[in-house]
């Protein structure tokens, strides 16, 4: 008989959503040269030393100065990205936090994710690092793609989504032709 045991906390340095979604054709296509190959390497965790954190769900109005405030409180920030609409270059709700040490980035985790700034419960995930291009949403119209159909109104970040914001204008100007 063998005893398991599990855990009910779950890891503070795990891979975000985001992160495990990007590389999962490039792990299937690796898999299958690996099988043909007859290679059976363990990869490399990307996550093991990051210091780079990913923050989602800030408000449009939170400024930089905000933020460097709030996560200085759990190390010494060396550079903070903030997330930009692609096309306005205006902020759209996240930004890359990179510390000096692997350490910090954990305790900025653990003390600091799911806490309020502006109002607005923000997320945080390890990120493997910050590449240049990736400070920009990726939504159709340059913000990100979850506010672009988002059909609740939310002031903090710009009111309806947009494609909502779009349907409920055109129908809108058809009550008012009196269609």
């Amino acid at each position: 008989m063998s005893l398991t045991t599990s855990n009910t906390v779950e890891r503070l340095d795990r891979p975000s959503a985001y992160y495990l979604n990007k590389n999962k054709k490039r792990k299937f296509s690796a898999d299958r040269e690996d099988r043909e190959n007859g290679a059976a390497e363990a990869p490399e965790d990307p996550l093991k030393d990051a210091t780079t954190l990913y923050v989602g769900n800030l408000s449009f109005y939170t400024t930089e100065e905000q933020i460097h405030e709030l996560f200085a409180k759990c190390g010494e920030i060396k550079r903070l990205v903030m997330g930009l609409d692609r096309f306005h270059k205006t902020p759209c709700g996240f930004c890359f936090v990179e510390y000096y040490s692997h350490q910090d980035a954990l305790d900025c985790l653990k003390y600091i994710g799911g806490t309020k700034l502006d109002e607005r419960v923000i997320r945080t995930d390890l990120d493997p690092g910050f590449q240049e291009g990736r400070q920009y949403g990726r939504g159709k119209s340059g913000g990100q793609v979850r506010d672009e159909y988002r059909d609740e109104y939310d002031a903090g970040r710009g009111g309806y989504g947009r494609a909502i914001a779009e349907e409920r204008l055109k129908e809108e100007e058809e009550y008012g032709r009196g269609r």
